[in-house]
């Protein structure tokens, strides 16, 4: 479990570490910072392409071999972007650092299925909840606390001795079974354009690109989607998991999860532009202020999960999205003048919601699978909680422009405690109680003015 944990963390944290240092590696390499953001839309959308076909490698030559090969190639390409020298080199390098991450976050959440019996499986993915949650939350920090001491190639060269003690324990990794078809490169290309296609056009969406343009690549990515589930359908094995999504429990779980993902992201990035800017918080009370939250979400995880090996995840994860939607129901009726305490317990709430709904919601994701196709189901999670906040993202920056705020375009990500509510509301309802960046993805979007709100939102 610990080669599980550590391989998550570094893969977590580098979706975020590298936004703190951009202005830093863009002086250094005399590269402007619309080249630079490249360096984390780069990684993001090699991780968001590939999940789904990883997890279906990890289904037909196992997930232990998937995540060792993946582990591997990210350890190698920490080392690659320490040695870069170029913006070119570097954006390469996290091309293929994205892309281990990939070979990680695909299959992870399979192997705890394997790795733990399923009494005890809601414990597990609680677990794995609190450490992507963390991980996720700790990242600016760290990437603050490095560069305090160092350059940024540390940044990513502290990964290669972290990666080089998890390889150590990955063959005690449990063997699974594997699946007897072949590998389908021709869903793989069209899975990947197919994402690239309608994130691009999300993305373009919510930075006020040419219409036309948005237009195009949503028609692109329609017309891609569209053979793709078409093949898919017809597919004993589809690597877009078609044959999941006719599960009631399991696509409804999915959908309820994208939801949470976009009401979550919105938040993170809108409260530290509203704290700093309409209340005059400092980047470190800022930091402050958000920490209840991720707190919460940590504390909350690992008692719902063990709540969700006994009660059925519906109801669990109902009442979590409930107290998410209280809670930032609560920070949008915040008086004219709050103090820390209005603040704290607000934050407090939403990530005590956050974390009470997510380790149900995915034991149910991954309950709903039969156990050949854990695989694709952890695939389709974590595409879920990227897909989620790049329409967060999106949907952030779509709303500031429209309402004429002063900040720059990459604030727009900030807006995200619009949609908790809406979440609750449209997914909820239907959930079935008895089962068990300006980034191109989520969040990393137009960095170089989010380095420091992404420093304080942790």
């Amino acid at each position: 479990m610990l080669t599980v944990m550590l391989a998550i963390t570094m893969s977590v944290l580098d979706s975020s570490i590298a936004n703190v240092a951009l202005p830093t590696i863009a002086g250094d390499m005399s590269a402007s910072p619309a080249t630079a953001i490249w360096i984390v839309n780069a990684y993001q959308l090699a991780i968001t392409i590939t999940l789904l076909p990883l997890a279906s490698l990890g289904e037909i030559y196992e997930y232990r071999r998937v995540y060792r090969v993946g582990l591997a190639v990210f350890t190698a390409a920490s080392l690659a972007c320490a040695l870069s020298h170029s913006i070119i080199e570097l954006t390469a390098a996290r091309v293929l650092q994205g892309l281990g991450a990939a070979g990680i976050l695909s299959v992870n959440t399979a192997l705890l299925r394997f790795i733990y019996p399923r009494a005890r499986l809601g414990h597990a993915i609680a677990i794995n909840a609190v450490t992507v949650s963390i991980g996720a939350a700790m990242g600016p920090t760290v990437a603050a606390s490095i560069l305090s001491v160092g350059s940024w190639e540390w940044l990513f060269a502290i990964n290669v001795p972290i990666g080089l003690f998890a390889l150590i324990g990955v063959k005690s990794l449990p063997v699974t079974s594997r699946a007897r078809h072949r590998f389908d490169y021709v869903a793989a290309l069209l899975n990947a354009g197919a994402f690239a296609l309608i994130i691009t056009a999300i993305d373009g969406l919510g930075h006020h690109e040419p219409v036309a343009l948005v237009a195009a690549e949503a028609g692109g990515a329609l017309a891609v989607g569209t053979v793709l589930v078409w093949r898919e359908s017809h597919r004993a094995w589809p690597m877009l998991p078609i044959d999941l999504m006719r599960i009631r429990v399991f696509s409804l779980s999915v959908a309820t999860s994208v939801c949470s993902f976009v009401a979550q992201m919105m938040a993170y990035v809108a409260l530290p532009f509203y704290l700093q800017s309409e209340l005059g918080r400092s980047a470190v009370q800022t930091g402050l202020l958000m920490t209840p939250w991720p707190l919460m979400t940590a504390l909350a995880a690992p008692i719902a999960g063990w709540l969700a090996d006994r009660h059925p995840a519906g109801i669990l994860g109902g009442i979590g999205l409930v107290v998410f939607g209280t809670g930032v129901g609560s920070l949008a009726l915040l008086p004219h003048d709050p103090g820390a305490a209005d603040i704290i317990w607000r934050m407090a709430l939403c990530g005590a919601g956050f974390g009470l709904f997510q380790s149900p919601n995915n034991r149910a994701i991954i309950s709903a699978a039969p156990p050949e196709r854990s695989g694709s189901a952890s695939g389709m999670l974590g595409t879920a909680r990227l897909f989620g906040q790049t329409i967060g993202a999106a949907l952030v920056a779509l709303a500031f422009g429209l309402l004429g705020k002063g900040y720059d375009s990459t604030a727009g990500l900030r807006l995200r405690h619009c949609a908790p509510g809406c979440a609750r509301q449209l997914c909820a309802p239907h959930w079935n109680p008895t089962a068990r960046s300006r980034s191109k993805i989520g969040g990393a979007s137009g960095n170089r003015a989010a380095a420091d709100g992404s420093r304080s939102l942790r």
